[in-house]
């Protein structure tokens, strides 16, 4: 068996923590994962990792050659790169992931457009509403919306998107816009929980984060459902500027409680750390950055609407 390839499974096992999961990273079935480090463990006389039912931990001998196999596949790519020379084509299997709608809105066509530019390269593109782990799932690059958690990312920053509440005009004609979060209780609220997991909604007022926690009239999974709701003057929902700016520059949605609204979200571009990134994420990466950033740049700005409340019409007699 290739010793090259063995020691890629070790790290694979390694960094993800199990082998089922190196496997879907090195695209090889989990039997061959066991084969894989099986013969090194024969090979070498020593036992290299440590399982349970849970969990795959290398051992003191697991953790010398883990150190060293790393130094080494390093050099082997180095070396190739150079040999290749800095004028190759990226080639290889990408695969990326963002959100539903961003993926539509701004990833699904800068892929597009970075496959027409590069034949040797094919791509899968993996757009849901959770954030997805990198390392465990094989994903090369990724959008993430919001601070990043994750120390072991490299990221490259694409700009700020805000969160904002709308209804429709004739929601507003009828019930009035709420003057303070605390008055959403005496709305009906839609709720999309892909960005709104729980029943408390986040405000900023003074400097200071405010709670208010509401009771969704309807709950959805999906985005363009909760705006469509809204539109029709079904309730107030929150969204991402980039799915709103058109309607509301339509007039079909305004904005409300513009003034208590949360500090911008950093949009980024984010791929795992690596002493050597490949060739085909680097060029995504230096491809797709400026035109997403470019993307949300040219977003037209959200009119902040006064924050006191609206008459609700008079009833009239018939």
């Amino acid at each position: 068996m290739d010793r090259v390839h063995q020691l890629q499974v070790l790290v694979a096992v390694a960094e993800t923590g199990g082998f089922a999961r190196a496997g879907a990273r090195l695209r090889i079935s989990p039997p061959a994962v066991t084969r894989a480090i099986s013969a090194l463990e024969a090979r070498l006389g020593a036992r290299l990792f440590n399982r349970t039912t849970r969990t795959v931990r290398p051992t003191e001998a697991g953790l010398r050659l883990l150190e060293r196999a790393r130094r080494l596949l390093a050099d082997l790519e180095t070396a190739e790169r150079e040999a290749a020379g800095e004028r190759a084509a990226p080639t290889g299997h990408l695969t990326l992931t963002a959100s539903v709608t961003f993926g539509r809105w701004a990833l699904a066509p800068a892929v597009r457009a970075f496959l027409g530019l590069h034949p040797g390269v094919t791509a899968s593109l993996v757009l849901v509403d959770r954030v997805v782990n990198l390392v465990e799932e094989g994903v090369d690059v990724a959008v993430r919306i919001g601070q990043l958690p994750d120390s072991d990312l490299v990221a490259r920053r694409l700009g700020e998107i805000r969160r904002v509440l709308v209804a429709s005009p004739a929601y507003l004609r009828t019930r009035g816009a709420p003057a303070s979060p605390a008055r959403l209780r005496e709305h009906a609220v839609i709720a999309f929980t892909g960005l709104q997991a729980g029943r408390e909604w986040s405000f900023s007022e003074g400097g200071r984060r405010v709670g208010v926690a509401v009771v969704p009239r309807l709950v959805v999974n999906d985005a363009l459902a909760a705006l469509d709701a809204a539109e029709a003057g079904e309730g107030i929902t929150v969204a991402l500027s980039y799915l709103v700016a058109e309607r509301i520059a339509a007039g079909r949605l305004v904005p409300v409680l513009g003034r208590f609204a949360p500090a911008p979200a950093p949009v980024q571009l984010v791929h795992p750390h690596a002493r050597l990134v490949a060739p085909k994420v680097r060029a995504f990466v230096d491809f797709a950055a400026p035109r997403l950033a470019a993307a949300i740049a040219a977003l037209p700005p959200i009119p902040e609407r006064p924050a006191g409340p609206r008459r609700p019409a008079r009833a009239t007699r018939a």
